[in-house]
Parts: structure tokens; C-alpha cells; sequence
């Protein structure tokens, strides 16, 4: 037993590593994602109608991503479970600023959510090509655009999450 504090080890810290890796794998997805969405980017017109070529290659990818993918594809929901389970157990831990774990509660939980409720959806509704193409142009602009948030909060929480692991 050590003689004071001070030649204590510092005790490790297993979740802040899986909270890195969860985010890690879910904002690579995103960034594949938005390598078909970023098709959009050329065709920014409010009206303007996508073009064939652009609506097939997008709706291929989701398509593929959401449908014929099938086991693979549940695993990006497992990822964004394990990473608010993961955040919840370490809310219990009690060792992080408060602040800390809201906001990442926030980071997380909004993408998910979006996930669950619109993106997820829409993607599979635009992989099946049912609708007519101001229909099509309007669900691909639709999850550009939460790709981009999603996005935006995985990078954050990564971020947040890295620091923080750095600073223990």
C-alpha cells in the first residue's frame, strides 16, 4: 500500500476509450455518406430538380447502405447504442464536469434521434425510388442535411471526448 496519495496510480479510465471508438466509427459512416450526398452540392437551386445521374447514384448508395446491406447495416444502429449506453454508464461514475456529459448527451443523442425518426427513412424511401424526382431531390437534400448535422455533432463529441482522455 502506498505511504500517501501522491504514489497512487491514477485509476484508468475504460470508458473514454469505447465513447472515442463508438464516435470514431459513427463519424466515418457519416463521412461516406456524404461522399454520395456531396452531389447535391452542384445543383443548390431551391427548385432545381437533381439530375438522373446524380439521384441514381445517391439512391444506389442508400439503397446498399439500408436495404440489400442487411445485417451490416444494424450495425451502425449497435454503434450509437453502445455509445449512449456507454455515456450513461460513465454519467454514473460521477467523474466527469457535469457540463461534459450534457453536452455530450446533446452530441450524441441528436444525431440518433435524427437517425431514428427522419434520416433512416428517408434514405430507405429514396433507396426504393418510389417517388417522382422533385420528390427524390428533396429526401437526398433532406439527408445531406442531416448528415451534415450529424456530422458535425460526432466530430464535436470526438473532439470533446479526446481532449478530455488527454487531460486525464
Amino acid at each position: 500500500m502506498p505511504a500517501d496519495d501522491s504514489e497512487a496510480k491514477p485509476e484508468v479510465n475504460t470508458v473514454a476509450p469505447l465513447l472515442t471508438a463508438c464516435a470514431g466509427f459513427l463519424f466515418a459512416v457519416l463521412w461516406m455518406d456524404l461522399i454520395f450526398d456531396s452531389q447535391i452540392f452542384g445543383h443548390r437551386s431551391a427548385g432545381e430538380e437533381l439530375p438522373e445521374a446524380v439521384l441514381a447514384s445517391i439512391a444506389g448508395y442508400y439503397h446498399r447502405a439500408t436495404t440489400t446491406s442487411r445485417p451490416m447495416s444494424r450495425l451502425i444502429a449497435l454503434f450509437m447504442f453502445m455509445l449512449l449506453g456507454a455515456l450513461g454508464f460513465q454519467a454514473t461514475r460521477g467523474r466527469d464536469p457535469g457540463w461534459l456529459l450534457l453536452m455530450s448527451a446533446g452530441l450524441a443523442g441528436v444525431p440518433t434521434m435524427l437517425a431514428l425518426t427522419q434520416t433512416v427513412p428517408d434514405a430507405v424511401r429514396l433507396g426504393h425510388r418510389g417517388d417522382g424526382a422533385p420528390e427524390q431531390t428533396r429526401l437526398a437534400r433532406s439527408v445531406c442535411r442531416d448528415h451534415l448535422v450529424c456530422a458535425g455533432c460526432m466530430f464535436t463529441f470526438l473532439a470533446l471526448w479526446v481532449v478530455r482522455a488527454l487531460m486525464i
